[in-house]
């Protein structure tokens, strides 16, 4: 049995909706955790304290994605579209990722699920590593000035 074309956009509009929310949801609280660091005056501090902030947002985007990830997992699952979790979580990592080895593959009338999920995946992994730029980025902005080089003069250069 197949969805209907219009099932399927219903559906992956709904699960858009949902990993669009929970991602920006996941990002909200991880800014908010990110905020919360204490501003360090030692060398050593920073380092440590940027280097904690920069492995948990990135362990913290790798269980945002797991979520989602395992949200279309489950929807394929219980909609009987793969008739094994573990085979359903293979199938939506390597969509959602876009990696699709075509080992496993949807049947027919669900295809563009699947295709939808690996569009979806592609924003949210880009949303994700602009976030993480920015993360680093602003860390860097925010250290203090006496563990920064300062850049090169002219004088500097004879």
């Amino acid at each position: 049995m197949s969805a209907s074309f219009i099932t399927q956009l219903m559906v992956a509009s709904v699960m858009v909706g949902i990993t669009v929310i929970t991602h920006f949801a996941g990002l909200t609280a991880l800014l908010s955790l990110i905020r919360k660091r204490r501003n360090a005056s030692e060398r050593i501090v920073t380092f440590l304290e940027n280097g904690a902030v920069m492995v948990g947002a990135a362990l913290g985007l790798f269980a945002l994605h797991g979520i989602e990830i395992w949200g279309y997992a489950l929807l394929y699952w219980s909609m009987d579209i793969i008739a094994s979790f573990e085979r359903a979580l293979y199938f939506s990592t390597t969509t959602y990722a876009t990696i699709g080895y075509g080992d496993v593959i949807l049947p027919v009338g669900y295809r563009l699920l699947g295709a939808i999920e690996g569009v979806n995946g592609v924003i949210l992994l880009g949303w994700s590593t602009a976030f993480f730029f920015s993360v680093v980025h602003r860390m860097t902005l925010l250290q203090p000035l006496s563990t920064m080089v300062p850049p090169p003069t002219a004088s500097s250069k004879v």
